[in-house]
């Protein structure tokens, strides 16, 4: 009995810190506020390749409360490197396709943390289909440890100033 007290503690712990972090992630005024530099989002469908987390239907219902019609896809001359996509014309990632509307889109940048940590680029797929595609922003260490030239390239690659 003491063990199956034990389980529904644990249980419980790990259901509430489960809550708390989608709550911060998802829905705290803390931890992220989108950049005003950003352009707003055109108020229409909106197609997305997901290739991390996203790609599992309960991750998309929490995060933008839809599954997203998701669509086998692939982006070609990209690598997955974890979570992230690194260019590489030799390589290809598997994918999903989704629709969204501008309000899932808000919700997906939330997410993504986009000017902060991702950025949301157009690519086309391998279908000839085009789609926002979240890619890492460089981080201050990657541009650092690069020579001048690398550092120029990563700029203008993303696109950052």
């Amino acid at each position: 009995m003491v063990w199956l007290k034990r389980f529904i503690a644990c249980s419980t712990v790990l259901m509430i810190a489960v809550a708390g972090w989608l709550w911060l992630t998802m829905l705290s005024p803390w931890f992220y506020e989108r950049p005003s530099h950003l352009p707003s989002i055109e108020e229409r469908t909106h197609g997305v390749f997901v290739y991390g987390t996203l790609r599992y239907s309960p991750v998309r219902w929490v995060v933008m409360g839809s599954s997203g019609n998701p669509q086998a896809a692939r982006l070609e001359g990209f690598t997955k490197e974890g979570l992230d996509l690194a260019p590489d014309p030799n390589s290809h990632v598997e994918g999903l396709r989704l629709e969204v509307t501008a309000d899932q889109l808000l919700r997906l940048d939330r997410y993504e943390r986009l000017g902060v940590r991702y950025e949301r680029v157009k690519q086309t797929l391998t279908d000839g289909s085009t789609a926002w595609v979240y890619l890492r922003l460089p981080t201050l260490g990657q541009l650092l440890n690069t020579s001048p030239a690398q550092q120029v390239a990563l700029v203008t690659y993303t696109g950052n100033m």
